[in-house]
């Protein structure tokens, strides 16, 4: 007899404007649970935005917050659970990840283009990674991090040319997640 695995309903992986945040909340509300962003409490630890943290302390100090900040999260969040988008990099999180989605869990790595991410990212200076050309740097990042994104996850979900509630709904109706999600009473109307 399988016991139901423990950690987050389900953790969205993928690069910067694949929608992670926002399908996590619209998830974490259908649910009836909380969503944490890992990039989140990654700021909340320094005192300080992911960018100022680039800019004052190094990118490898951010990696080493942002490896305890996913390592924390996938062993004690009990909701949704989205990461950054390199956060799949670090060997520990990856080994995390891997060990939650041997024990049942659901991690997804929602696809998208570079043609449907330019216009959800802004490519905007919060975005450390992508300054200089931000397109190609995007491009670069995803080229360098699919096979990543692809190993770690249990199932993969094309967000292009599509709203973050569709995306939701197709995540919602994975058997493997929804076995574990006991849904939120729905309003009366």
């Amino acid at each position: 007899m399988s016991t139901a695995p423990t950690g987050p309903l389900v953790v969205l992986v993928g690069p910067p404007g694949s929608g992670k945040s926002t399908v996590a909340a619209i998830l974490a509300r259908a649910w009836g649970v909380a969503h944490r962003d890992t990039d989140d409490d990654v700021e909340r630890t320094a005192g300080k935005p992911v960018a100022d943290i680039f800019v004052t302390d190094g990118e490898p100090a951010f990696r080493a917050l942002e490896r305890e900040a996913v390592v924390t999260a996938v062993r004690e969040h009990d909701g949704v659970l989205s990461l950054g988008g390199g956060a799949v990099l670090d060997p520990d999180s990856r080994r995390v990840l891997a060990d939650y989605a041997e024990a049942g869990g659901t991690v997804v790595f929602l696809d998208v283009s570079l043609a449907h991410a330019a216009p959800r990212v802004g490519f905007n200076q919060s975005r450390p990674l992508l300054l200089g050309n931000p397109r190609a740097r995007w491009q670069a990042l995803m080229n360098e991090r699919r096979a990543v994104y692809e190993q770690v996850a249990t199932t993969t979900v094309l967000t292009d040319a599509r709203t973050p509630e569709q995306v939701a709904a197709e995540i919602a109706a994975d058997p493997r997640t929804d076995a574990r999600v006991t849904p939120a009473p729905q309003e009366e109307q």
